[in-house]
């Protein structure tokens, strides 16, 4: 697995989930799931370290 599959992996699986082909036009379904978690992953991390 490289990086870059590693950063794209919670995209890919929810692609997978609802059976569609992630590197093909679901490729915004991909990004926007990535972007959702990671901005969470973020938003908790910014949450620990100033609060």
């Amino acid at each position: 697995m490289t990086l870059s599959e590693a950063f794209l992996w919670p995209g890919t699986k929810v692609c997978e989930k609802v059976g569609v082909d992630p590197e093909g036009e679901a490729g915004l379904l991909r990004w926007l799931v990535n972007t959702l978690v990671y901005l969470v992953l973020s938003l908790f991390v910014v949450w620990i370290f100033v609060v």
